[in-house]
């Protein structure tokens, strides 16, 4: 542990700590539980504590190969893990800009438990070391970039004048990645800090003397409601968290009258008995809104939230941006999702994938590649991915595969959909904080993850029970009802669309599943119950065509020779439907393109969140069984 080590030499008491900390690790896992278990890890089984957060972890659990996105959003998760502290990575060696891993493992089960028979080695006897390496997240870096105060969009690494206005330009502090955006942490791209005024910080009501002559910028910032505070910076108020204000320069001592002419001073302020407010000519001086017995700084509520976004109610309050992800506990792995909030309801959602398809489908590739290279860019729904593949390469190749065969395979597809359905469950009952759904659920996925027809049938009565009693949740019901209501007019497919009374299924079409006797399930509410029940429905649906088929194939392509072709495929992923289009030449792939439910998922969010409130929002957009993996290929 040359990274994560605690200071201190090991002796003593240490080496007692140390043993007693290689038996109870706590791992984070990036890029998700949903992602491992996916993969049919079962953390619980080898003794690992599992965190919902890296403050609460010692080990960072890595799951295959990381995305560049999400590997700069790991070694944040990693920098804030609390010493000591290691790296368990399962199918990846190169995991930069991380350190090297203190422990590696085949992505299996196996290699899970020998690569945590090695890190508990490695943790009793490095928990502490004499001198120890730091780490920064290469993404947390700070360094100095000047930007102008009247055109924050003007940002240079070395200091000069405007090119706009010619004014100088001032620095400021920024993360290492500013330009690109800060990868896991919302969508902070651009200057990490404006030299201007904030944006939504009121400007102080001028006198009514001309203050031309005496133009100069502002020596000192104060609090609106706490005059008494003063600073040399802009900044918030420590009292109340008030955006300071820039006041005139106060050294004088004088309340509210800067000296001006013959004005300078006021005696005691009576003029024979004259109220300051009345007094002619010297109106809006402290601050506009004067008034006798008021602080001379005071500025009204009004004055101050002019410039304030306004909400429905017509109430002006300052809006925030709120980031959630990429390894939001109930959210998938992978999801960049920022919540504008006016106090606690949802005013705008911006929503992204980090995730990117690496190279095109088409590059370099053969066709036996295909299959899978599509099951690792979907490792979600690998098996709907591969038969996929399988399809459209036996469209261009103008062949068909043996009606028994074709079966099979269609079965292997719905099996994947029961697990991945209950996957969805297990992360959604966490959300919503139901233990016991969420261990069952995962615990069922795991078992049906790659059983045979007999095994499935063995536990179909337990599934069964399982989706009855979520239906009979009172919990549920009072949890989701009403919650993210779509009509059946969205644009979307897959169990979301079909929860709104949509008719909509790529199986419909398919005559493989016509001889299986595939009838479309739908529901009629439309909200996050609706789409729960739907999934319930599924299920069972997916065991009884699984018992029809009567086998389970795994999708292979074999090989087709060297001929030219284009061929299309369609098919109803667990999530709803997926095309692949591609064009071969003397049996390469020339072209590939692939399309996925996602980018019309996502679509859908900021309507569906639109002045709700930060938890049905979230609520919300859990139920949507988001794959942030299947992006445009």
């Amino acid at each position: 542990m040359m990274i994560g080590a605690r200071p201190g030499t090991m002796s003593g008491l240490r080496r007692i700590i140390a043993a007693a900390m290689a038996r109870d690790l706590c791992a984070f896992v990036v890029p998700g539980l949903d992602v491992a278990r996916a993969h049919g890890l079962n953390l619980v089984a080898v003794g690992l504590h599992l965190a919902a957060t890296p403050r609460h972890a010692n080990v960072l659990l890595i799951v295959g190969k990381l995305p560049p996105g999400l590997a700069e959003a790991a070694s944040v998760a990693y920098a804030q893990m609390p010493r000591p502290r290691a790296i368990l990575a399962l199918g990846a060696r190169d995991i930069a800009p991380l350190p090297v891993a203190d422990a590696i493992g085949d992505l299996s089960q196996a290699g899970l438990a020998a690569a945590l028979a090695d890190l508990r080695a490695v943790f009793a006897s490095g928990a502490f070391a004499p001198r120890v390496t730091q780490f920064e997240a290469p993404v947390l870096q700070i360094r100095i970039e000047y930007t102008c105060p009247m055109h924050p969009e003007v940002v240079s690494d070395e200091p000069g004048s405007c090119p706009i206005c010619g004014m100088t330009l001032v620095p400021g502090e920024t993360s290492a990645s500013a330009h690109a955006g800060h990868a896991g942490h919302g969508n902070h791209a651009g200057p990490a800090k404006e030299a201007a005024m904030p944006a939504h910080a009121p400007a102080m009501p001028s006198a009514s003397h001309d203050h031309s002559k005496h133009a100069a910028a502002p020596a000192q910032y104060t609090c609106p409601m706490h005059p008494e505070v003063l600073s040399d910076e802009p900044g918030s108020c420590p009292k109340c968290g008030m955006t300071l204000v820039p006041v005139e320069d106060t050294k004088s001592g004088e309340s509210g009258h800067s000296a001006h002419g013959g004005h300078a001073s006021h005696g005691d302020g009576s003029h024979g008995g004259q109220d300051h407010s009345m007094h002619g000519g010297h109106s809006g001086h402290g601050g506009g809104e004067t008034i006798a017995g008021i602080e001379p700084h005071f500025m009204s509520m009004v004055g101050l939230t002019r410039d304030m976004p306004a909400s429905p109610d017509g109430l002006r309050m300052d809006w925030i941006d709120v980031p959630f992800g990429p390894f939001f506990p109930g959210l998938p792995a992978g999801l960049d999702l920022n919540l504008t909030l006016d106090g606690d309801t949802v005013v705008k959602t911006r929503v992204r994938s980090l995730l990117n398809a690496g190279p095109a489908l088409a590059d370099r590739a053969i066709p036996n590649d295909l299959c899978d290279r599509l099951a690792a860019l979907v490792p979600l729904a690998p098996v709907a991915m591969r038969e996929l593949a399988c399809r459209a390469l036996e469209s261009a190749a103008d062949a068909q595969e043996a009606p028994d065969a074709a079966v099979a395979r269609a079965a292997a597809v719905e099996r994947e959909r029961i697990v991945s359905h209950l996957g969805w469950l297990a992360g959604f009952a966490g959300q919503t904080g139901m233990v016991w759904l969420e261990r069952r659920a995962a615990a069922l996925q795991l078992v049906l993850r790659a059983s045979p027809v007999d095994e499935i049938a063995r536990r179909a009565g337990s599934v069964r029970a399982l989706m009855s009693r979520v239906r009979a949740t009172p919990l549920m019901k009072a949890k989701l009802a009403g919650i993210g209501l779509l009509d059946n007019d969205a644009s979307v497919g897959g169990p979301v669309g079909r929860a709104s009374g949509r008719q909509e299924d790529a199986r419909a079409r398919d005559p493989v599943y016509t001889a299986l006797g595939f009838a479309i399930v739908t529901q009629t509410g439309g909200d996050a119950l609706a789409r729960l029940h739907q999934r319930c429905d599924e299920i069972a649906q997916s065991q009884d065509l699984i018992a029809s088929a009567g086998a389970i194939a795994f999708p292979a392509s074999s090989y087709i020779g060297k001929i030219s072709g284009e061929g299309r495929a369609e098919i109803e992923t667990p999530r709803g439907p997926a095309q692949l289009e591609l064009s071969l030449e003397n049996g390469r792939i020339a072209s590939a393109r692939l399309t996925t439910p996602f980018a019309a998922q996502i679509d859908l969010i900021d309507g569906l969140t639109a002045q709700t409130e930060l938890a049905d929002a979230l609520t919300a957009i859990g139920s949507l069984d988001l794959d942030p993996w299947e992006v445009q290929a």
